[in-house]
């Protein structure tokens, strides 16, 4: 049995959002197809994700210094241990799919709170004098990112910071690859639509052998 984080960073229900629509179709189709695994969502727009604050940085000093937990500020104590539940949860899983829109050519300040909060030196990867090492490989990840225009290819392709970003830092915890569903072009009445039933049928196809 395994277990999925399926991380959804968008505010709106799924019928306002096509990025959601195709998640919720994948992990439907995933559930049917592995029945047996566990699926945990986590919708970062309800969860407790602190922000790398004063509070954060300085109860990670006086830890880095030697100092013991309850040393720590209860502001401290209470962000620093979130992170290490978030993180440790993260580790825990075996397969990853995030599910967002983009906006402003990168993902929603949501999850880029998220991946801080999974970005810790000793647990998703260490360094060694050659270099970052990852310490989660084996693992799967997928992103499901839904854009207006198309960013996979021609023109707009070297601003797209969104799903470039992710696999980047997914790379540095030694996930070799990501796999993604790019949901381009819905800002055309005319096509999106159709654009969207397509990539759900595609998403319906990857989840069976996810």
């Amino acid at each position: 049995m395994a277990t999925v984080l399926y991380i959804t960073a968008h505010p709106l229900d799924p019928q306002d959002s096509v990025s959601l629509t195709v998640g919720k179709q994948f992990i439907e189709a995933y559930r049917e197809a592995n029945p047996t695994d566990e699926v945990v969502h986590l919708d970062l727009y309800k969860e407790n994700i602190p922000q790398l604050d004063a509070d954060v940085l300085k109860g990670w000093g006086k830890l880095r210094s030697g100092s013991s937990f309850d040393r720590l500020t209860d502001a401290e104590k209470s962000k620093v241990a979130r992170l290490e539940e978030i993180v440790d949860q993260f580790v825990a899983a075996d397969k990853y799919v995030y599910v967002s829109p983009m906006w402003n050519f990168s993902i929603p300040p949501v999850l880029k709170a998220y991946t801080d909060a999974t970005s810790i030196p000793g647990k998703t990867f260490k360094t060694t004098k050659s270099g970052y090492v990852g310490l989660l490989s084996g693992k799967k990840a997928l992103h499901i990112q839904a854009s207006g225009s198309v960013y996979s290819e021609g023109p707009l392709a070297a601003v797209e910071m969104g799903y470039s970003y992710l696999k980047k830092i997914l790379r540095l915890y030694g996930i070799p690859s990501m796999e993604a569903i790019l949901v381009e072009g819905t800002a055309s009445s005319e096509h999106a639509p159709a654009i969207k039933e397509k990539a759900i049928a595609h998403a319906k196809e990857v989840a069976k052998r996810f």
